[in-house]
Formats: C-alpha cells, structure tokens, sequence
C-alpha cells in the first residue's frame, strides 16, 4: 500500500502549519478551528485557565496574568490564538467559535463537558483580545520602557487609532475625548484630498495640513499647533497614563466586559534583561490595579516564568504574584496533536501496519538501538505505537523538538519568520511527503525534516549544503547521499548530548526502510562520512562528527594544520592518569603505605622511588613493545598497563591543536563570527579534555595488565579498583618478606614498651616479629664480619625496600626487640645508648637521628672481667645482690655511681660560703666518678675502668668516712664556733681584760682554721663548746660592767637635765622629749652584746644633753634690751651727712670634740684628778689663741 493511501485525510491537503497570531482571515480561522486537536493535556489547561476566568466575575482581584509556556512548536502560539477565538466567540458561517469547540468536548472517548459548561460561561460576556506578536510588533531598539510602548501601540491600534506613532495616536486619542473625530478626519480630507487613514502614516510630511485641521477643529493658535507639530518630545508615556486610558476604556464597556492583551513571544523578547522585565512588572502590577479583572495580560515564552528570573527571583516576586495563572505544554501535547491531525490511519492502514511489525519484531527491536544516546530516544514499542506513528519512529518526535528548539536558539534558523513558528506540524507533513510514494516498508529518515527548514536558515548554513548538493550534481567527488548525510548531520549538531553523530547513531539516523541491511549501510555511510570529511564539509573528533559553516571549515584546516608533538601528548596523558584518574601516590595495603615510581610510555611522572613500578602504555607506544612475551619479561617488579583502544589520543590531540591554535591567534582582533566560532572550539577544547578523561578512564578499565612477570585477568570495570588490583598482586610478589612482621606497632609507646621488656607476649609465651628480628641480627652479623659500619638509615632503607618492604616505625619495633634481648649495641656519637634513653625511639626512626645512630652486634663483656667487677661492686656498695645480664649491670653501676656523685656534689655545695675541711677531698670523689663515667658509651670499657680504678674508690671511700662524719654530727659545733669568732672580732680589745676568755677564744680560732696542707684534725672539735662557754662568760661579764656604766651616764644626764628645767612649765615638752629620749637608750643598752656598739651609745647621748641644756638656757635667758631706733634724718650731723654704721666682725670659734679632751684615764687619788683637770686646762689655753671662742662637741 502506498504511503499516501494510508492516511483518513489528505496529506497533500493544506495544512497550516505555520501559526500566525496576527492572521485573521475567515478561512483560516476556520481550519485552526476545525483541526485543533485538544489533547489530555490541553483540556487540563483549558480547565485550570477557564475556572480562574470564571471565578475573577465573582470573586475580583489584580493577579490578572497567564503566563503560557512550551517549547518551540510545541503549540503554545496555536493554543494563544485558539483562546482569542474562544473568548471573542466570532461568529464564521453563521457558527460561534463556542459551537465549534462543543463538539471537541462533548463527543468523543474523552469527553468533558464540565470545562465546556466553564467555557460557555465565559463567552456569555462581551470580550476583546489584542493579539499580537511582541517580537514583530515591538521596537527593534529595546530599551527599559519597551514592553510599555508596545502595550500602548498595539492598545491604540485596537481603537483605531495609529500607534505605530504614539504621538500621532495621542493626538487621536485626544480629539476622541473631544468628541471631534469625525470631524477632525473631514477637515482634514477636504484640505489634503486623502483620508487621514491613509495621510497618517506619513504623518511628518503633511504638517501644512495638520496644524490648519487642528486650528479649525481643536479652536488653537497657529502658534501652539505649530510649536506641538514640530517638538519632538511632545509623546508622554507613562505606565500610570497608559493603565488609565485603558481604565477609562474599559469602563464605558458592559458589566463583566473584558479586554485581554494576549501577547505572543514575551518570553523571547524580554529574556532576562533587566529593565524589560521591571518594565513588565510594572505594568501588569499598574493595569492589575487599576483595572481590576476587567483587563487581562497573557504571555507566551519558551521557557516557564520562574525559569526566566530564577537569577534574581527576590527582585521579581511580584510578577509571579501577577501571573498566577501558569501553564506549560510538553511534548506529548505535540505528539498528540501530529498523530491526530496528520497520522491518523485507516483501518486497514492499521490493520496492515500491525503485521508488518509482528513480521519484523526483531529486526525493527535491533534497528533502532542508538549508541550514547539519552535513554528516552528510542523505537517502537510495540505493534500498535507503529501504525499510529508510520513512517516515522517515536525518537523523532522528541528528538525533532530539541532539534528545532536549538537551531532557534544557535540563531541559524532566524528566530522568528515573518511572525510564525515552523512548527512541528509542518515539519512532519513536508518530510511524510517526500516519501509518499513509498510503501509499508518505508521509513522517513531523520534528514528528510531539513527541507522544512532551509529556507529560513543563514546563508552561512545553506551555502554548504547547497555547495555540497551541487557538487553531487556535477560529480566532484560527492555522492547524492553525501548531501543528505550532510544535512543529517546539521540537523543534530546542536544536539549532541542527546544525539551523539557518531557512525552508529548516524546509520539508524539514515535508515528509510525497514529491511535496511545494517552492515551495508554502515559501510555506505562510512564511505560518505570520508568523502565529507576529506572535501572538509563536516569536522571529526573522535568518532564523532560535525557539520561546518564555511567559516568554521576555514578554521578547521588550520587547528588540523596545527603540530603538535607526541611526547606533549604522551605528558598530558600522564598527568590526567596521575592527577585525576589515579592520583594516589602510595598504594595502601592493609597498614602499608607503598610508594611506587608512575611512567606513561617513556614518561616519569614525579620523583623515582626505586621501588614498584606502575607503567602505563598508550597507542603512541610501538606494537614492538607491547609484544606479550617481551611485556610479561619487563614486568618483574613492576605492572605494566597496557591501555584498551579507546579514542582518548585522538581526543586530546584535538584538544591540545585547538589551544595551540588559540594562542597564536589575536582573537580579539577578529571579528565577531570568527571569536564567536573561535569561542566554540574552545569549549570543545574543554569538552575533549573531559571526554579524553572519560575515554582514558574507559582504557584503563579495558587495559591488559601484566605485572610481575603474568598476565593478570582482572575483575571489575572501574580503572581505579583495576589499578589497585594489579598494584595488590605487585606487592604480594615484589614484597616477599613482608609477612614476617607478625605485628605492627602503633607509636612510640609501642617501642618504649618492647625496649622496657614489657611487650605482652602470646598464649605460648613467644613475642612478635622473631623472624624479621632474625633477618635484622643475621644482617648485622653479616656487616660485622665484614668490618662494616651499619647505621640505622641503612637498616631502615634496607628493610623498606624490596623484597622487606615494612614500615619505618615497624622496622625500629624489631631493632627494639634486638636492643632488649642484649643483640645489638647501638650508638650515636660514640656513646652506647642504653634501652632507657628516652631520645632513642627517635634515633630508631626519626630521619634527622637515623643516620647518626650506629648499629652493631653486641660483642659481651669477658667473664673474668664481669666476675671482678662483681666482688668489687658488692665490697665497695656492701650489697649482696647484683643484677645477671650485662646490660642490667651496666645500667645498674651507671645508676649506683650517679647517685654518689649527686651525693658528693650535693655536700660539695655546702661547702659554699663555708671553710670545711677536706673540701678537695669530696671534689677528687666527683672526679674519680667522672673519670668512671667517660668510659660509659661502651660496656667493656666501662667496666674495664671501674676494674683500673676500684682501688682509689676503696681509699677514697675510707678517707671520706671523716668528711661524712662531720656533716652528718660536727658541723653545727663547727659553724657555732665559727660564727662566734667572727661576732667577737670587733670586741678583743675588750677581751683583753678578761685573760681567760681570751685565751679560750684563741683556741677556738685555730681549731676552725683550716690548714692548707696536711690533714684536719676532726679530734679538736670536740673541744669547741666548752671553749665556747669560757668565751661567752667572759664576755658577758663585760657587758653587764659596760651597761652599768651607760645606765650611770644616763642617768646623770637627765638629772642635769632636770635640774636646768627646775620644773618651769614652759620646758615640759622639752623634758618630755628627753625623758623619751633616755628611755629608748635604756632599752638598747640593755638589747646589744656588744660591747663596741654599746660604746657607740655615749656621744649620742651626751650631745644630746648638752643640746638639751642650751635650749633651756635660751628659754629661761632673760631678753636683751633692744635699742631705740632712729629716723633717717637723725642720723645726720649739723652738716646733714649720713652717718656711716660698720658691721660687726664675725666671730672665730673653733670646734672641740669632748671624747678627744677628756681621754680615758682611771683617776685614783686627788693628785691624779688635778693633773688630769691641769692638763685639759693647757690644751684649751692653747687652743684659744687665734680665735674668739671654743665649742665643746
């Protein structure tokens, strides 16, 4: 049966396709009408905008937006235009728009007569709609008040008046309120001779007409008329002014009228520019409010309202509060419609249909099975989806949609022809056409669809394939299906996550016949595919292809032109592997980290650890190289990868010609189309890379694997878990040994444990790690024969690597456990370091300590030696008990000569600020200790010495029996006496007097004097405090003669005092002073011992005294008579001269102090007191000459 002959109607028949919102002519109305399909998803549609018309009669309010939305062609213009029709309700061959659509919903299978009681309700009142395109009707030049001026032209268009000029319309608009239309259009026909419908339009051109019309009609002056027509400025727009017009419109109408502005296309032309969407807001929030449900505002748009200002929802939240009203079609809605209006079969169309696909299940199943395609692009399900769809396949449906929306949106197909859509409708209808002549078997391929769209496409488009069909024509190298392959693969270019072009998708894509052999076809179209390519119509990248505009071929050759090296290809590939498919830099087995050396071909990535080896192979690597016997020899010790053939080089040398090609051009020079394409192939660039990521990680999951001398089998598909497993399979083999180390330690307490012997052991009584302890001493036992020093670095680098491959801190454990058992001498600097160092974990582990730390075989202490220096230990320390290994000794000695030398340093200080004896003695101990010490770094010298020295430790141990002795019983006698002879070294003069005690004091002098050769005699101490006694009564018998004789000074004092004083009541304070004064001598006489500071009490005292009486004596002197004074006029002579008065000299007297005057004499007789006073009298006699006085001080 041919194609045309299945169909219930025509297919030829003229079908209006393109949708235009302005078209209004009686016959076209009628088909729209007529053929509208109202699918299940439409009727919901109808019923949620007509319940919400219907319910603003009663219930008013300002939320009067709908906002409509669907993709390109999915019908949303068509079902705009179709609510205008219903609304308005025209009357077309005596028939309401209403009737016509009763039908629709209350016959059928899906018959609602609910939603068409609604739409009968709202036709029952008189509306208006002003439907238009915003795209054509509004201003090229879009500014921040273009929505409004569009609004205000196409409203006073609907009056009548020409808002093509808003200054024009504004002046109808007035002359109508005037009531003086008419006759202002008669006036001015009889003065231009042509109607002012026609004249208006060139409105400019006919001011000698307008300004006399407006005199005579509008009764203004030749000036103001002239002034109005020629100001430029003279339009005033604003949304308030406009919102009112259309109020005062509205409210000379009927009750419950309505004027609906349904608009086509705002989504399109507002976008997401700020000020026209503020400018929208503004507007249907104004005529909401002031015109209440009487003025309505839809919208179409591709995308739904919150999609469009989703960026900056917070500043746009009232025009969702305005269009409350939503609603959104989808594709089914215009598969729906395809399938009715165009595909509808008949009944043996159908019938026949049906068995062809039950004939050809299997092969239509396998027909349409795309390669990476999305998941919902598909084939037929089943017998009865392909009757309704032949000759088409249900991924066309979806897939046409996307295409035709992105074409659109890339701007290649002008957005907008001549106000219309192309829908789908028209598209399926053009491409069923060109087969039509076809039969049962026939398919229309994915290509047959361009021809619906050429024509309103950019030259830049249709010159290639044109070229392309006319080099097919003429036989240059081109076949006929080249073209249509070529326009195929425009049609899917911007389509390409869902459609990938690749020589799989394309033959499906291609198929136009149900019995189609597969593998010839994708031979043909291969051969096309090349012949493209290679006459540069179409790009490839991978295998993927792509369409090119004559600019984008241009640039193609020379990105292709572009060199770039293999090893710059081989580094990328490297990092990409390394950094971001396996970016691990040491393979973690169980609580081992493995370092291991990464190469790609000849390529080393990072710094080389010497250990494993990960390899990886690409497609630049030689087929030498990857022979199977050479590649399992090579990888002993390493896993060699050779990677599965997935085009990643072929995407990332693409990728790396286009940067390169980026960079040497000046992009910013070129012009826009250029940076426009030049910007393309940059985020193909980005896209290569990821995918080139994507098809290494694909290669790593399908590589062969060949480590350490097999060729593994791995499981799984995900490249990092295969990696770990030949990485896993490397380390039990390279790392042989590594299960020796029965137990891992944790920190250093675990080493300070295992050093301290306290390391729990097993059920049997065995400690970890004695087989690797082993390895260690069989090691060193090695190095040892051969004279080879071994420090801890080259331990620790032995048994990290291979074939050991243990832990650092897993290595230290098992040199600890040698430490305990007494196998191994370690040493830094030259000093042993014993098990107990706390800096030794450290110097097991720590990279800064392990190569200054030495590690040895303990070579042990002789046994006659160690028995010696037994009998000594216990003679010298009297112990009976001695520690049984060696290094328990050792320790043990080192411990027991320490606290003596802290003893030692510890009286040694107190000999500070003293003179004991024997302080050298104590000294020489310290010496002879640290002499011991120096030999500590190694046992066998250690206790060699101590042999050496063990007779100076006995003698000096017996000379220091004394010295203990004395501080431990003499010392306080010691210090007592010392301390008296210093008190009394002020006093021997004193001393003197008592003969006794001063020989007592004599000898406790050269008892604590210490000799500077020659022992102490430490008998004589014993002699100290009985000379002490002798000392302190004597002297005690001195002070109590010396206070007497203060108190009797004392007391003669105050007696002169009082005595002078003779009780007169004005020198009571001043005997109160001295009263005080006395008393407080009193009491330091009787406090001090000494006898030279109790001497210091008597000139204080006696100066006092006399200080005291010359005050009293001033007090109680009578007052000297003081002179008459003269004027100064007395004071001359008869002559009148000033008599001239001299000073008087000053006076010479000489200071004499008392206690030289009277010196200390003893005065026994009458005869001795008048020698003394004779004497005394000569000295002041003499010392009288030459001056005017003597002051006794």
């Amino acid at each position: 049966m041919r194609i045309q002959n299945m169909f219930q109607d025509d297919i030829n028949r003229k079908i209006n396709g393109v949708i235009k919102v302005n078209q209004d002519d009686l016959d076209v109305i009628m088909q729209e009408v007529r053929e509208y399909v109202i699918t299940r998803e439409l009727k919901k549609h109808f019923m949620t905008f007509f319940n919400y018309y219907c319910e603003m009669f009663d219930n008013p309010n300002a939320d009067i937006g709908v906002w409509l939305s669907g993709f390109f062609g999915s019908g949303k213009s068509h079902l705009l235009k179709m609510l205008s029709y219903i609304l308005e309700n025209k009357e077309i061959d005596g028939t309401t728009v209403v009737e016509m659509f009763r039908e629709k919903f209350e016959n059928g299978d899906d018959r609602d007569p609910a939603t068409f009681m609604l739409i009968d309700r709202a036709t029952r009142v008189k509306a208006e709609t002003i439907l238009f395109n915003i795209d054509i009707e509004g201003s090229i030049n879009k500014d921040k008040t273009a929505v409004l001026r569009v609004f205000a032209k196409m409203f006073y268009n609907h009056l009548g008046f020409y808002g093509e000029n808003l200054k024009v319309a504004q002046m109808e608009y007035y002359i109508e309120q005037c009531g003086k239309t008419a006759e202002f259009r008669r006036v001015f026909e009889e003065k231009r001779g042509m109607p002012w419908e026609q004249a208006r339009k060139a409105f400019s051109f006919n001011g000698k007409y307008i300004v006399p019309t407006l005199m005579e009609v509008l009764d203004m002056t030749e000036k103001d008329a002239d002034a109005w027509f020629r100001d430029k400025s003279a339009v005033e727009m604003s949304i308030a002014l406009l919102a009112d017009e259309i109020r005062e419109y509205v409210e000379k109408k009927p009750k419950d009228f309505r004027l609906l502005f349904m608009i086509d296309e705002v989504g399109q032309y507002v976008g997401t520019d700020t000020d026209m969407l503020i400018n929208l807001q503004s507007l249907v929030e104004e005529i909401g409010r002031t015109c209440g449900a009487k003025v309505w505002v839809m919208c179409t748009g591709q995308e739904a309202l919150d999609e469009i200002i989703k960026v900056r929802q917070s500043e746009f939240s009232r025009i969702q509060a305005r269009f409350k009203v939503h609603l959104s079609l989808t594709s089914s809605s215009a598969d729906e419609v395809i399938q009715k209006r165009l595909l509808t079969k008949t009944n043996n169309a159908t019938q026949l249909l049906e068995g062809i696909y039950t004939q050809s299940d299997s092969i239509l199943r396998n027909l349409f099975t795309f390669k990476d395609a999305m998941l919902d692009i598909k084939g037929y399900s089943g017998p009865q989806e392909f009757a309704i769809n032949f000759p088409f396949v249900p991924y066309q449906f979806l897939l046409i949609q996307k295409i035709f929306s992105e074409i659109r949106k890339h701007g290649n197909a002008g957005k907008h022809y001549s106000g219309a859509e192309r829908s789908m409708l028209d598209g399926f209808q053009i491409a069923v056409k060109k087969i039509q002549s076809g039969d049962e078997y026939n398919l229309a391929p994915l290509f047959s669809f361009y021809d619906s769209i050429h024509e309103f496409l950019d030259g830049s488009i249709r010159r290639v394939i044109e070229r392309c069909a006319n080099a097919a024509a003429t036989g240059a190298g081109i076949e006929p299906l080249d073209v249509d392959v070529l326009k195929l693969l425009y049609l899917i270019r911007y389509v390409p996550q869902d459609m990938p072009a690749n020589l799989d998708n394309i033959v499906i894509l291609m198929a136009d016949n149900i019995n189609v052999d597969p593998i010839s076809m994708r031979k043909t179209v291969a051969e096309s595919l090349n012949r493209l390519f290679s006459q540069n119509y179409i790009g490839r990248t991978g295998d993927t292809y792509n369409f090119l505009t004559d600019e984008e071929q241009d640039i193609w050759k020379e990105i292709n032109a572009m060199n770039v090296d293999t090893a710059s290809i081989v580094e990328r590939i490297a990092h990409m592997i390394f950094a971001d498919i396996y970016p691990t830099k040491k393979f973690q087995y169980g609580k081992y980290n493995f370092g291991f050396d990464q190469m790609v071909d000849g390529v080393t990535v990072g710094a080389i650890t010497g250990g494993m080896r990960l390899k990886m192979l690409t497609v630049a690597t030689d087929a030498v190289e990857k022979n199977e016997m050479r590649l399992m020899t090579e990888s002993v010790k390493q896993a060699i990868v050779v990677l599965g053939d997935t085009p990643y080089y072929e995407f990332l040398e693409r990728a790396m010609k286009i940067r390169k090609y980026v960079k040497q051009r000046n992009v910013s020079q070129l012009s826009k189309s250029v940076q426009d394409i030049i910007g393309k192939h940059t985020d193909e660039a980005k896209n290569l890379e990821d995918e080139a990521l994507e098809q290494l990680r694909l290669a790593i999951a399908q590589a062969e694997y060949y480590v350490d001398g097999e060729h593994l089998t791995l499981k799984g598909t995900d490249p990092k878990a295969k990696i770990d497993q030949a990485l896993e399979y490397l380390v039990v083999h390279v790392y042989s040994q590594l299960e020796l180390i029965t137990k891992n330690a944790e920190s250093d307490d675990d080493i300070v444990m295992i050093l301290s012997g306290m390391e729990p052991r097993d059920m049997f009584g065995s400690v970890p790690n004695q087989d690797a302890a082993a390895k260690v001493e069989k090691y060193l036992e090695i190095q040892s024969a051969k004279n080879l020093p071994t420090s801890m670095f080259d331990v620790q680098t032995r048994y990290q690597g291979v074939p050991y491959g243990w832990r650092e801190i897993d290595v230290a454990a098992v040199v600890a456990r040698l430490i305990c058992d007494q196998k191994v001498t370690i040493k830094q600097a030259g000093a042993t370091i014993r098990a107990d160092n706390p800096k030794l974990p450290d110097m097991l582990r720590k990279k800064t300590e392990i190569g200054k730390t030495q590690i040895s075989i303990k070579v042990v202490v002789g046994q006659r030696e160690m028995k010696a220096a037994r009998e000594f230990l216990r003679q010298y320390f009297e112990v009976m008990t001695l520690p049984e290994d060696e290094d328990s000794l050792i320790l043990w000695i080192i411990d027991q000569f320490s606290n003596q030398k802290d003893h030692y340093t510890e009286l040694l200080g107190r000999y500070t600020g003293h003179k004991y004896p024997d302080q050298s003695l104590v000294a020489n101990g310290i010496g002879l200790i640290d002499n011991l010490f120096s030999q500590q770094k190694d046992n066998i010298a250690l206790v060699q010495r101590l042999l050496k020295l063990q007779d100076d430790f006995i003698d000096h141990k017996q000379k220091m029996a004394r010295v203990e002795n004395f501080f431990m019983s003499q010392q306080p006698v010691f210090d007592a006496a010392t301390q008296l002879t210093q008190d009394l070294s002020h006093e021997l003069d004193y001393l003197a007097k008592e003969e006794e005690a001063n020989q007592a004091l004599n000898k406790i002098r050269l008892i604590t004097m210490i000799p500077a050769n020659g022992p102490y005699n430490y008998d004589r101490i014993k002699e100290l405090n009985s000379l002490m006694a002798t000392v302190h009564e004597g002297h005690d018998r001195l002070l109590k003669d010396k206070r007497d004789e203060l108190l009797e000074i004392v007391r003669q004092c105050m007696e002169a005092i009082h005595t002078a004083a003779m009780d007169q009541y004005d020198l009571k304070s001043v005997i109160q002073t001295a009263d005080t004064f006395y008393g407080q001598k009193k009491q330091q006489i009787s406090q001090y011992k000494s006898l030279a500071l109790l001497d210091g009490l008597v000139p204080p005292m006696i100066q006092y005294k006399d200080q005291t009486m010359a005050k009293i004596e001033a007090i109680t002197k009578p007052k000297p008579v003081t002179p008459p004074k003269f004027k100064e006029d007395d004071k001359t002579g008869n002559n009148g001269n000033t008599e001239v008065v001299q000073p008087a000299p000053k006076k010479v007297i000489k200071q004499l102090n008392r206690m030289v005057l009277f010196p200390q004499k003893t005065l026994e007789d009458v005869d001795d007191v008048d020698a003394y006073l004779a004497q005394i009298k000569k000295t002041l006699v003499t010392m009288m000459q030459g001056c005017d006085g003597i002051k006794l001080n």
